[in-house]
């Protein structure tokens, strides 16, 4: 939060919500080190070359965005010069980014009211701010809970995923079908060959027990042959036949 009725701009009150996010076990150092100091001093210096157009009304205008490689800077002012910045990754939608502005314009206003902030010397609101921004950063942190359209996007993305979830099942399932079958087919073809082998072994036996019976007939019959026929040849030179 900066204000334009300096020459250049004057920042009254800094909050990094990062910073105060990703602090060490609570120590409330920022990760970005000294870097933050950097970041604020570039952010003024951005909105100095290129201040936005201060509406007619009380409310914001002249919303401005400037691109870096990862980041968006997206600020705005009042017709009392009153200028409200926020840097976000490049996804975050610009239209949600000048709501968070508007809104944290409006709660910076109602807490410490005009002629204190044009009274404020830099730096001196960042303490006395910062519940305010801390709660506008945690309120706009989940666009979907702010933004009809970033809500029905995560929707859409929602059953887009459970539908690629689904689709994977399906060919998950159908190469699990696809594999029982194949299965089955070969162990339909496996009892095919059973069941032939089965029945060739089944002739093979059955031939080695006819061979067998008649083998055992002949030996049988022969026998019989060997004992009868001597008997039958004395019989007859006993009657003298």
């Amino acid at each position: 939060m900066g204000s334009l009725t300096t020459p250049g701009v004057m920042n009254l009150a800094v909050y990094d919500h990062l910073g105060q996010y990703e602090a060490h076990k609570g120590s409330g150092v920022s990760l970005y080190g000294d870097r933050d100091k950097q970041y604020e001093r570039h952010i003024a210096m951005l909105i100095s070359k290129d201040p936005p157009s201060p509406p007619r009304g009380g409310d914001m205008g002249g919303f401005k965005v400037v691109n870096s490689d990862e980041h968006q800077l997206v600020y705005g002012t009042d017709a009392d010069g009153l200028c409200v910045a926020v840097v976000t990754g490049k996804r975050y939608a610009n239209r949600v980014a000048v709501a968070l502005l508007m809104d944290a314009h409006k709660d910076i206003l109602n807490k410490f009211g005009i002629m204190q902030i044009k009274n404020a010397t830099a730096g001196a609101l960042t303490k006395k701010s910062k519940p305010v921004l801390e709660g506008i950063c945690t309120r706009f942190a989940d666009v979907t809970k702010v933004d009809k359209a970033a809500a029905l996007n995560a929707k859409v993305d929602e059953v887009k995923m459970q539908m690629q979830g689904n689709i994977a099942q399906m060919l998950a399932n159908q190469q699990k079908t696809e594999g029982i079958a194949e299965v089955s087919n070969q162990l339909n073809e496996q009892a095919q060959v059973f069941k032939k082998k089965s029945t060739d072994l089944k002739k093979t036996m059955k031939w080695k027990d006819m061979k067998m019976t008649i083998i055992i007939a002949f030996i049988v019959i022969g026998i019989i042959l060997v004992i009868a026929v001597p008997l039958v040849m004395k019989a007859k030179a006993l009657t003298g036949n």
